[in-house]
């Protein structure tokens, strides 16, 4: 089950269980739209993928408690800001590269 992690790994932007801004890679990592785009040229600092929007989790029950109350969202911060430069470096041979084809 995703964790929905409280905040962007990069500028600790608030992303609220809700957040359509949310970005998410195939281990989780968790990025605003705006480092995504901006920082991280759709290239994950932590594992080279790329990333999707995160799904928002159901606020309420509609069917067998699989819902926020169930299964809150974590509350965990991780903050690994991004040193630019070396990820411009690291991502310049990647990022021409599909995500789907990485």
């Amino acid at each position: 089950m995703l964790e929905l992690r409280p905040v962007c790994e990069h500028c600790s932007k608030a992303l609220p269980p809700a957040s359509l801004e949310a970005r998410i890679c195939s281990y989780e990592c968790t990025f605003c739209a705006a480092c995504v785009s901006g920082v991280l040229h759709n290239v994950c600092p932590n594992c080279g993928g790329g990333f999707v929007p995160r799904p928002v989790r159901p606020a309420r029950s509609w069917k067998g408690g699989n819902f926020l109350g169930t299964d809150p969202a974590g509350t965990a911060v991780k903050h690994r800001p991004v040193d630019a430069a070396a990820h411009a470096a690291f991502a310049a041979p990647i990022m021409a590269i599909a995500p789907e084809a990485r």
